[in-house]
């Protein structure tokens, strides 16, 4: 999903007095805002589209001609539902001149506050965690899937071009530990941009693979029931109760794939009003997962129509394709590019999080207080080194990076990080802060569709948990641990 919009989505804001709206402020005495329906559209689809569509053939594979595109509908229309009640709670009160709630975090303290507000932040701060795992795993499979495509059309044998990708992990752990002792790495400018392109560059060139794979095969491939019991994959015999266990996966991979709400009110701060930023907002959000569900359904589609039962986990490092091997090389860097950005940018509310904790606890201590200025020749003012945020987000990387290597399962993490952010951030909460900002009264037919709502998605995430979670179970028995191959 991914993903670099989320730079702020859960710092602390410095409040400003009301200074009245005037030609050049808001009513919060903040610069005026000028986001429009297309601004906050394109920052969606950009903040949307990510690493999480290379799972959508697999999980269409699981589900089937019938269910796959049903489900991916049907995840696209709840998202849209319920980011239309989370835009409706961007202002506390009055739709038009209520006290603006800047993040989601915000949003929650305002409508619902105290031990709610708790859960929230844990729920999504373990979310950022997983994220960073699942980025590095995808980010270091598409290192050694670049090297082995290269392999292969040297040797021209899969069979001898078996990688080890431990390196590739401490590489990328190596680099985000740099890159995290950045100040405000997610402020760059250009970041946004860079990870739009990339991302858009490997999304475009999985589609169009598996479109020519498609019209050379002239046939589509797949099933109306997906995967079928018995069917042999990776030499593994489909049963029963493992049809239904990755059925469960691929709705974690769907979800995975559509999570932005922990964005949405942040891109809601930068519109214009009139009209109502609510009113903005469910325009934009309507046009954005149109958009994302019309470009997901193609990937998806043409992926499983290429492959059918063998559509890889990941579309660009699973090696359905080979030919063209510069392209697949194209790709996989864009990947990588893009995921090493975007760790940084999921990652920094979290070092924010903990820094400034650290700080109010100890605010007397010069480990986690004190900034050494270091002079480095180029740039114009020198370098603020903390002590304490070396130590602290090294250890954070370094921890990250272990567990990836211990647990490298793409489809799996990406499937269980879906499932666990869906219900929470995207359905119960929204559902909760519009019942309480609208008054809806207890046991009224809307206040108990919503609920409704709301249970159905509890159980589509456990299920998704589930069957994410059997996977991972599934996968260790043949793991040997420190011994990533591809």
């Amino acid at each position: 999903m991914v993903e670099t919009g989320t730079a702020n989505a859960f710092q602390v804001d410095i409040e400003v007095a009301p200074q009245g709206e005037s030609k050049c402020f808001d009513d919060d005495g903040r610069l005026k805002r000028t986001g429009t329906v297309w601004t906050a559209s394109a920052h969606i689809i950009t903040a949307v589209i990510g690493s999480g569509v290379l799972s959508l053939a697999w999980a269409i594979a699981q589900l089937g001609w019938i269910a796959g595109p049903a489900v991916m509908i049907l995840f696209s229309l709840v998202t849209y539902y319920t980011s239309s009640l989370l835009a409706a709670c961007y202002r506390s009160g009055d739709p038009l001149t209520g006290k603006r709630n800047y993040t989601y975090m915000d949003a929650v303290r305002s409508n619902l506050g105290g031990f709610k507000v708790k859960i929230c932040g844990l729920i999504q701060y373990v979310n950022l965690f997983g994220v960073a795992i699942g980025y590095t795993i995808a980010a270091s499979i598409s290192m050694m899937a670049v090297q082995k495509s290269n392999c292969i059309h040297k040797t021209g044998s899969k069979d001898e071009c078996k990688m080890n990708g431990d390196i590739y992990i401490i590489a990328f752990g190596i680099v985000e530990i740099i890159f995290s002792q950045i100040p405000d790495f997610d402020q760059l400018w250009w970041l946004s941009i860079l990870a739009a392109v990339m991302s858009f560059t490997y999304s475009t060139i999985g589609l169009g693979l598996g479109v020519a794979q498609t019209i050379e095969n002239k046939k589509i491939g797949g099933s109306l029931t997906g995967i079928s019991v018995g069917a042999v994959i990776d030499s593994l015999v489909i049963t029963e109760t493992q049809k239904i266990w990755r059925s469960f996966q691929a709705l974690g991979d769907i979800a995975f794939a559509y999570s932005y709400s922990m964005i949405l009110i942040e891109i809601q701060d930068t519109l214009k009003a009139p009209p109502s930023e609510a009113k903005t907002m469910r325009r934009a959000t309507f046009i954005s997962v149109a958009v994302t569900t019309f470009f997901y359904m193609l990937c998806g589609c043409f992926g499983y129509a290429a492959f059918g039962d063998a559509s890889p986990g990941n579309l660009l490092t699973g090696f359905g394709f080979y030919k063209p091997y510069w392209l697949l090389d194209i790709a996989n860097v864009a990947i990588v590019v893009h995921l090493v950005g975007a760790y940084q940018v999921y990652c920094q509310p979290l070092f924010s999080f903990i820094e400034k904790t650290a700080a109010d606890r100890f605010p007397g201590s010069n480990f986690i207080n004190k900034e050494i200025e270091v002079p480095i020749p180029g740039l114009r003012s020198p370098y603020q080194l903390n002590f304490f945020r070396l130590v602290w987000r090294t250890i954070f990387v370094i921890t990250t990076t272990v567990i990836s290597m211990l647990l490298p399962f793409f489809g799996g993490v990406a499937g269980l990080l879906g499932a666990l952010g869906f219900w929470p951030l995207t359905v119960f909460f929204p559902v909760e802060m519009y019942i309480n900002q609208k008054k809806i009264p207890r046991w009224s037919t809307k206040w108990v569709c919503l609920h409704m709502l709301s249970i159905a998605c509890l159980f589509i995430s456990l299920a998704a948990a589930a069957g994410s979670i059997a996977d991972i179970i599934d996968q260790l028995k043949s793991y040997k641990p420190f011994a990533v191959t591809l």
